[in-house]
């Protein structure tokens, strides 16, 4: 069975939740990335940051990024999946919340990302067909 360790981007780094956004946005053209995990305290997933967040929830409002943290800008619950769920798992978590990102969890710890790249590298055209439909289709 395909695990969501086989299909994931190793090497996620987390930002922590006291961060400013315009750490987070130097933090990701460093690694290339367009999302980070947002991490509380312990280390623990409290939320997702896209670059997009960013941009519309912090710039385009008026504010500044150099005062906004990366915690204030994490809403609802994080959806992640462990590190050995299968396939099917992990669509039904990035489909079932029309997600593009998804972390992978071992032990409490982040261990890596799911992205579309990651999808499109790993499942059969089928798969990525029907991943693709559910998760741009309109609500």
């Amino acid at each position: 069975m395909t695990t969501a360790a086989d299909i994931m981007h190793r090497g996620a780094r987390w930002i922590p939740a006291h961060e400013t956004l315009d750490r987070a946005a130097q933090l990701m053209r460093q690694l290339d990335v367009g999302a980070l995990p947002i991490s509380d305290e312990n280390e623990r997933l409290c939320g997702i940051l896209t670059d997009r967040d960013i941009v519309i929830g912090c710039v385009a409002m008026g504010h500044d990024p150099a005062e906004v943290t990366a915690g204030e800008m994490a809403k609802g619950t994080p959806r992640w999946v462990a590190s050995d769920a299968g396939v099917d798992v992990v669509l039904e978590e990035m489909q079932g919340h029309q997600i593009r990102r998804l972390p992978v969890i071992e032990d409490k710890r982040l261990v890596g990302m799911i992205s579309e790249a990651d999808l499109a590298k790993h499942l059969t055209e089928e798969q990525l067909a029907g991943w693709a439909e559910s998760v741009y289709a309109r609500s």
